[in-house]
Parts: C-alpha cells; sequence; structure tokens
C-alpha cells in the first residue's frame, strides 16, 4: 500500500520550493505546492478506497529506528478507521486552504517561503496521524509545533508577529514536555511505545478508582494536549497566533494542527478508560474552555481574533466529548469542525482581502452587497458552528452534548452549560456577521469580492459546512468506539433552540437596535472590562510566571552568576591574578647583573640563615 508516500509527497514540494523556489516563478511554486497536495489527498483517497471497509487496522514496518535490549521503536505506519477520518481532513481541507492561499497571498513578500511551511507543516501532521507508535508521533507532534512558530511568526519584520511565534512555540513546550514524561512512564508499565502492543497489555491493568502511575501518564499526555489543543490553561497562544496570514489560521489553528490533542487522546482511549479520575478532568478542562472561550469571544473587535476564541471554545467541546466517553462525537466534531472553522477563517481573510487588510468590525458594515460570495458562506458557516439543524455542526455537537447529559449524576448539569455556552457561541459569531455584512458601510477601503482562486473553496467548503452532518462519522467509528448518548429528539430541540435564541439576539442588538449594545456594555461595567480584558489571564501569567522567570534569568543567572560569578571573579579575575603577579614578578628580570648578582647573594644569606636557625633549634 506503500503509505509512506501519503506524508512523503507535501516533503517533496517542500524541498523544490525550499531549493528552488526564490529562482521560480509563481505559477511553478502553485504547482508544486498544490501538486504535491492534490497527489497526496488522492494517494490518500485511493489507499482507503482499496482498504474500504477498514475492518482492521492495515500495519506497514519501514525500519527499525532504534532498539535497547527489548524495547524497540520502529517507523511504523498503519491506517484504521480512526486515522481515516483525520487522513481525510487533513489533506482535503488542507488542500482547499492551499488554492485559497494563491490569492491571498499573491502580493506578500517571501511567497516560496510561505508555501515551504505550508508543504512542511503538511508532512509532519501526516506524520503525526499515521504515527503507530507514540515517538513517532511526537515527531510529528513537534515538526506541527515548529511549523506554527514559523507561520504564525510569517511576518518576521514586526514585532507583534515574532511575539507571537515566540509565545506559541514557548507555550506549547510546556505541554510537550509533559508529554514526553508521559511517554517514558508508558515505557516503564508497558516496555513499549507501539499503539497496539500498548493496547493488549492495558486490558490485563486494573481500573485504577485511586490514582496510580497510568492516571499519573494519562494527566500529562493531557498536558500535552491542553498545550496543542489551546485548553485552559495553555490556551494563551492561540488567540495571538493569528498575527499569521489568514490561510494559517484556517489550516493550523482551525481544521488540523489545534486538533492533534483530541486525536491524540481519542488513540489512547485504551489507557484514558482505565483512569476515570482523569476523564473527568479532560472533561472539566473542556467545559471550562468552552465557557471561557466563548464569554470573552462576545468582547472581541477583531474579526479574526472573535474566530480564534470560537476555535478554542469548540475545542473544549471536544474535550468535554472526549472526557465523558464519546469519542467518536469528539472526532465528528473534529471533522464538522474542520469544515465551517476553516470557512469561517478564510472567509475572514476574504473580507480582510477585500478591505485593504482592516480586521476591525468596527469599520466594516454594509458587506453582503459587495461582497455577495462571502456573505452567502460565511453565513453558512455561522448556522454551522451555531448548531441549527440541518447544518453540520448541529449532529457533532449535539452528540457530544447527549453524551453528557447522560454521563452519570452531574451529566444533566454539563449538559445545561454546554447548552448556555452553545447559545452564548451562537451570540457572537452572527455579532460579528451581522457587524461585517448589514447596516452602513464605516471603513474607508473600496470592498471588492475576492478572486474565484478565493471563492472556490469557500463554496466547497459551504456545501460541506451545510451537508457535512451527514457523514455519519459515529456509525463508522463504531467497531472502535461505542456510541455514548444516543439520539434524543428532546435534548435536540433544546440545543437548536438555544443556537436559534443566541442569533436572535446577535440580531436585536446589532441590526434592529445597535444603540442597545453599546446601552448594555455600559450597564454591565466592571464585568465587561473583566471579560473584555480576558479575565486579565495573560496578565497574571505576566506577574506570576513571566516577570520572575526574566528576573531569575537576566539579573540573577545572566548577571550574577554568568557576568559577576563566572566572568569577573572566575574567567576575568583569574586572568586579572594572572596579569598583577606577572607585573609583579617582571622587576626580577630587569636584564642588569649587579641586580642579579645582588639577589644571588640575598637568596644565599637567606639559606644559610634559615639553615643556622634551623641548627640552633635542634
Amino acid at each position: 500500500m506503500n503509505l509512506w508516500l501519503i506524508p512523503i509527497l507535501p516533503l517533496i514540494g517542500f524541498l523544490i520550493n525550499g531549493v528552488f523556489g526564490k529562482r521560480l516563478a509563481k505559477p511553478v511554486i502553485d504547482a508544486v505546492a498544490i501538486g504535491s497536495v492534490a497527489a497526496s489527498f488522492a494517494y490518500t483517497l485511493w489507499a482507503l478506497w482499496s482498504l474500504y471497509p477498514i475492518d482492521a487496522a492495515h500495519h506497514e514496518s519501514y525500519f527499525t529506528w532504534f532498539q535497547s535490549g527489548t524495547f524497540q521503536v520502529g517507523v511504523d505506519f498503519f491506517v484504521d478507521r480512526l486515522n481515516a477520518v483525520m487522513l481525510l481532513v487533513v489533506t482535503g481541507v488542507g488542500l482547499l486552504i492551499h488554492i485559497y492561499a494563491i490569492g491571498y497571498m499573491a502580493h506578500e513578500g517571501g511567497y516560496y517561503r510561505f508555501f515551504c511551511y505550508l508543504n512542511l507543516f503538511m508532512f509532519f501532521m501526516l506524520v503525526l496521524v499515521l504515527a503507530q507508535n507514540f515517538l513517532l508521533m511526537f515527531v510529528g507532534w513537534e515538526g506541527v509545533g515548529l511549523c506554527s512558530y514559523l507561520l504564525v511568526g510569517f511576518y518576521f519584520q514586526e514585532k507583534f508577529a515574532t511575539d507571537a511565534g515566540n509565545k506559541a512555540f514557548i507555550v506549547n513546550r510546556i505541554g510537550d514536555f509533559g508529554f514526553s514524561l508521559g511517554m517514558l512512564l508508558l515505557v516503564t508499565v508497558f516496555g513499549t511505545l507501539d499503539f497496539f502492543k500498548m493496547s493488549d497489555a492495558a486490558k490485563g491493568h486494573p481500573i485504577e478508582t485511586q490514582a496510580g502511575v497510568l492516571t499519573l501518564a494519562t494527566l500529562l499526555l493531557l498536558l500535552g494536549a491542553t498545550g496543542k489543543s489551546a485548553q485552559v490553561p495553555l490556551y494563551v497562544w492561540l488567540p495571538d497566533a493569528m498575527a499569521g496570514p489568514t490561510p494559517v489560521s484556517a489550516l493550523i489553528h482551525a481544521a488540523t494542527m489545534v486538533t492533534a490533542g483530541v486525536y491524540m487522546i481519542a488513540r489512547s482511549s485504551f489507557l484514558f478508560a482505565h483512569t476515570p479520575i482523569t476523564m473527568r478532568v479532560v472533561a472539566l478542562i473542556g467545559l471550562l474552555t468552552a465557557v471561557m472561550a466563548a464569554s470573552i469571544g462576545i468582547t472581541q473587535n477583531d474579526i479574526k481574533k472573535v474566530f480564534a476564541y470560537s476555535t478554542v471554545s469548540q475545542l473544549g467541546y471536544m474535550f468535554l466529548g472526549l472526557g465523558v466517553g464519546a469519542y467518536s462525537a469528539s472526532i465528528f466534531h473534529v471533522m464538522t469542525h474542520a469544515f465551517f472553522k476553516a470557512l469561517l477563517f478564510l472567509g475572514a481573510g476574504s473580507v480582510i482581502h477585500a478591505l485593504s487588510g482592516e480586521q476591525d468590525l468596527r469599520h466594516m458594515g454594509g458587506l453582503r452587497k459587495k461582497l455577495p460570495i462571502t456573505c452567502w458562506t460565511l453565513l453558512a458557516a455561522s448556522i454551522a458552528i451555531s448548531g441549527i439543524p440541518p447544518f453540520s455542526g448541529f449532529f457533532s455537537k449535539d452528540a457530544i452534548l447527549a453524551a453528557a447529559f447522560h454521563h452519570g449524576q452531574y451529566g444533566p448539569y454539563l449538559y445545561l452549560i454546554g447548552v448556555l455556552t452553545a447559545c452564548v457561541t451562537a451570540f457572537y459569531v452572527f455579532r460579528a456577521f451581522f457587524m461585517a455584512f448589514f447596516g452602513e458601510y464605516r471603513g474607508h477601503a473600496h470592498p471588492h469580492e475576492s478572486p474565484l482562486v478565493m471563492t472556490l473553496p469557500l463554496i466547497i467548503l459551504a456545501v460541506f459546512s451545510v451537508a457535512g452532518g451527514f457523514i455519519s462519522v459515529p456509525k463508522w467509528l463504531a467497531p472502535m468506539f461505542p456510541l455514548a448518548g444516543g439520539d434524543d429528539l428532546n435534548l435536540e430541540i433544546i440545543s437548536a433552540v438555544a443556537g436559534a435564541l443566541g442569533i436572535a439576539a446577535a440580531y436585536f442588538f446589532y441590526v434592529l437596535r445597535p444603540s442597545a449594545a453599546e446601552t448594555f456594555k455600559n450597564k454591565a461595567g466592571a464585568v465587561y472590562t473583566l471579560v473584555n480584558n480576558k479575565y486579565y489571564v495573560d496578565e497574571i501569567y505576566n506577574i506570576a510566571i513571566v516577570k520572575p522567570l526574566l528576573y531569575l534569568s537576566r539579573v540573577v543567572l545572566w548577571h550574577g552568576v554568568d557576568e559577576d560569578g563566572i566572568d569577573r571573579n572566575l574567567v576575568d579575575g583569574a586572568g586579572r591574578r594572572a596579569r598583577d603577579l606577572g607585573g609583579a614578578l617582571r622587576y626580577l628580570q630587569s636584564g642588569s647583573i649587579r641586580n642579579y648578582a645582588t639577589w644571588v647573594l640575598t637568596g644565599c644569606l637567606l639559606v644559610i640563615l634559615i639553615i643556622g636557625l634551623a641548627g640552633g633549634v635542634r
């Protein structure tokens, strides 16, 4: 089957453009970058069609990476029903975003470099998905983190971009450290990092009702997932990552990389199923993230920041699903989220492109006549994320909420908070939609619809945002994960009504009575200020962590230990003392024979005196 061809094709595109891109014309760069991803997508379709219906995983072992005693790690790929979904999402949505980027990046500098990074990202993400062991997955995991740093900081001449890239890189290193410790702990328990060998070994391991070694290992893996998938407390990097070009936001921070943590937990479900404590932590982190991010999204005026916080919130739903055991529902939401969230970001990019770089919603308005395709496609994505049937987001989000409702004695409370968050989500997404496309135009640019190379991907994603919910991912994954929750018409009606109420509220405040929104904001007072400042989480991190670390590194370690202790006292100090001693001794080397004779005579007299004194003592 040669599964290695799926990731290697984008890598070839990266190498060609990376080596020769500076001397190639843009159409050639486009052909290489997009052709490599298109070939990967086509080969993925062929491979999955050949293996259909994938009743058992298809394994391919290439070579032994390294071996120590009985512990062995191989470069092994495989395909089963779970990563088949991820492969189609990564290559399919990734291809559309690559096509869109041709139009969006047409007048940007570093054109070939941008597509190099995109192709390299595709390579690492596909390695992550295809890997048969934790360590090979970690290679892809770190690789997409590197590409995120490169793409978020793409405008490296701007300080805001480099700061955002550094923030994304550093925050993710915290999570990745947890991931690596979790892997080391799993090796001590199972003696392997292979998913299938570990799954077989875990069957004989008891359920840890009290915290044990597996609980600690899964909590460490969860720390890695919170970093990559932007969950509390490591979510702070993703909103700032909007500093990169908009196609980056769509590809990395909506459709693929940020879902890596969800995929990793689903892939490791055989471990998490043995650790109910960790499962509760996953659910609570997901719910807290969803609520926090949704509330912050209400106050944002940067169109990309609005959709960034909606990404964080939707990832929270996915973690909620994982925590209540609804793995198939979470992966279902990964797929539908890839459709409508990529569309939201690309639609936002189309608006920004039409307004010559303007991102502030307060400087938009009345764009539905100037940008009809962008307007209608963004409307489809906004309805989908709001959970209105029969759009795609309704089916996946409802599956998660239904599973939460039936999950133990606290299930109804999880469901209620989830539904209220869905209402808030619909409100702030449609707030952005109405502020951009309704009312009077409040900007200074000359809006125009984007070219076909940008609008065509919007149309295709809009089709999947509308109809993608009918792709029954939970049934497809049923042989791997039992269905959780089940169909409940009353719960479906409640969640749909909640989304509709959010849309209606946004229409009232931002179309019918725009002044009411300003009045409400003023009455909210301190609460609005708190939310608008994102609960001061970044400021708290800055005071509690960043400044102490900077003080420790700069004042204590750099100036104190390095400069004063090592340089001044040890290195420079030793040099100064040797110089001073040499300066004193040089007077003995005057070149005068009389002086030398005097010193020799003086020395002899001292020796005689010492010998005489020694004899007298005896």
